[in-house]
């Protein structure tokens, strides 16, 4: 091993193979690569432009080993911190390090985690149906496939569009291409007559033994999440996720106060200043960062940690729009971190196997991260550039009124 690995090259690459991703490629002086994931989903030139312009150049010449001291260079020398793209930018970085760190010693990340603290990995998948049959449909295809958790989102009588769910479509991709948003009708108190029917009818249909989850997306207010929360007791989910949205952590101790269902959030969060009360009052039962926005395996880390003190466990995000490499970065995270419960995992389009070669397996309903050196997944720069970015966007929710609603 040389005394000193430093970086010589850090190149951005921006591609589509069905959804828009954000990939970071580090060099090193002794031709180590390696990889991290960038993605900001509707927002990605952004990060694009935050590497390339800022943080890609204060990269060449350091120190490759030194991954702690490059996390702290680029969060505290900017001034400007946290927030979505900066953390991405950051978290790309990290796993990239922590790729070349496991390349060198020809070992899988995990194991310089600390080795592992369980053998695999619990997941859950997606269930859509925009009516009851169609829903079970695709839950049964499902636990056909493997799975023994499974989220399920559904439509809501007199509303066009929900998101989480398409009409007529076996699976749902967050982002819609377009040069603009498109634009959802939202109606809470029909949400809140249709959900606790529709989720009792599952419960029903599939038994004690499959965990199911729900997600509401933040979309309703502390008293309606509360009442939603009484009401969805008897149906014993696995969690309730984002019952409203998560900015002020004081209004979930309603919620908290009037059920024990348990309760995820945290996917929209970046730092661990963000997470601290929610996880020092103990509001949540399970956290949702996604590696890659909150600032990666370093920083993920300390969230879990400070975590386990309070007996919150980790559920990290995992749709579509993060790439195979960030789905990596969690696994070894996961399968080091004794408070790690459940990953979430959407799957990807053929299209993206053509981009990322990943190593990662699943089997009954558990995933593993591949015992590769590093992170475990292949980046193809020439089949990338076949697929150039297209503009995509998250929807926007408008109340019947016509004003915007809250994430």
């Amino acid at each position: 091993m040389p005394a000193n690995r430093t970086i010589t090259a850090a190149e951005v690459f921006v591609s589509s193979p069905s959804r828009n991703y954000v990939t970071l490629k580090i060099t090193t002086s002794d031709g180590l690569v390696g990889y991290g994931d960038a993605t900001v989903n509707g927002r990605e030139l952004s990060v694009a432009s935050y590497l390339k312009d800022h943080l890609c150049p204060a990269l060449i010449g350091r120190d490759a080993e030194r991954i702690e001291d490059t996390w702290q260079f680029f969060y505290k020398g900017a001034y400007w911190r946290r927030g979505p793209i900066t953390m991405a930018a950051i978290g790309a970085i990290d796993m990239a390090l922590w790729d070349i760190k496991g390349k060198a010693a020809d070992m899988p990340v995990y194991q310089l985690l600390g080795g592992a603290a369980r053998d695999k990995i619990l997941t859950y998948t997606h269930a859509t149906g925009w009516g009851f049959e169609e829903l079970m449909d695709s839950v049964a295809q499902r636990q056909a496939e493997g799975f023994r958790a499974v989220r399920v989102q559904f439509g809501v009588p007199g509303l066009e569009k929900v998101y989480g769910v398409t009409r007529g479509a076996a699976t749902y991709e967050p982002a819609g291409r377009g040069i603009g948003p498109v634009t959802e009708e939202w109606d809470s108190a029909a949400y809140l007559r249709t959900a606790p029917q529709m989720l009792a009818r599952v419960r029903d249909a599939v038994g004690d033994e499959l965990h199911l989850l729900h997600d509401v997306h933040h979309r309703l207010t502390p008293s309606e999440a509360a009442r939603l929360a009484q009401d969805l007791e008897a149906v014993r989910l696995f969690w309730l996720e984002d019952v409203m949205p998560a900015e002020n952590p004081l209004l979930l101790r309603q919620v908290r106060n009037q059920s024990t269902i348990p309760l995820a959030i945290g996917e929209v969060f970046n730092t661990i200043w963000d997470c601290q009360q929610i996880l020092t009052e103990r509001l949540v039962d399970y956290i949702r960062c996604a590696v890659v926005h909150a600032g990666g395996i370093s920083h993920m880390r300390k969230i879990l940690a400070l975590a386990e003190v309070f007996n919150v466990q980790g559920a990290p995000h995992g749709p579509s729009d993060v790439s195979p490499i960030n789905m990596a970065a969690s696994l070894h995270l996961g399968l080091a971190t004794s408070n790690f419960a459940i990953q979430e995992h959407m799957g990807y389009g053929p299209l993206v196997s053509e981009v990322f070669t990943s190593h990662y397996t699943f089997n009954d309903g558990y995933l593993h991260p591949s015992d590769k050196p590093g992170l475990g997944v292949e980046f193809d720069e020439k089949a990338a550039r076949k697929f150039e970015y297209k503009q995509a966007y998250l929807p926007v929710a408008r109340n019947l009124d016509g004003s915007v609603k809250d994430w």
